[in-house]
């Protein structure tokens, strides 16, 4: 049977700030991410099984980035827990707004890796993440692959 990877995208907003970064970053800001999700696998051979001919149901794979990712990301702000940050996050949280709490600089780099943990933690053992893009603006991304890891 043949090896396939399919891939879904994903869109969500999401702000941030990269503190003790030395240019605009460091400001609180945001980005519209659009994230690739490939995994691989191959695809069920079994004709009686409702997903024959998939590696996994887009929808399957649809629920585990949604929950894993964008709604926990989308329009939320992200900051380093370990950062003087901490003091403005926790006056947005006191106005209700929705804040995340991260032990890394909350880069696309540092995110993506966190985001490709998520998600394989989800995965059916049959399916594995191949890799993922989380493009930050229209030229700028970080990409994670399995095969670098």
């Amino acid at each position: 049977m043949a090896t396939i990877r399919i891939t879904k995208q994903f869109s969500f907003e999401t702000g941030h700030a990269l503190y003790g970064y030395d240019g605009k970053c460091k400001n609180v800001h945001g980005h519209s991410y659009k994230l690739s999700v490939t995994v691989i696998g191959t695809p069920i051979d079994d004709s009686t099984n409702v997903k024959y001919g998939m590696v996994i149901d887009f929808g399957d794979l649809k629920k585990i980035v949604k929950e894993e990712i964008v709604d926990q990301f989308d329009h939320a702000t992200v900051f380093n827990q370990n950062t003087p940050h901490i003091e403005l996050a926790n006056e947005l949280k006191s106005r209700d707004h929705h804040v995340i709490l991260v032990d890394y600089q909350p880069t696309s780099e540092n995110m993506v890796v966190d985001f490709a943990e998520r998600i394989t933690s989800r995965l059916p053992q049959n399916i594995q993440l191949f890799s993922l893009k989380l493009q930050e603006t229209e030229t700028s991304f970080a990409e994670w692959f399995a095969s670098d890891n």
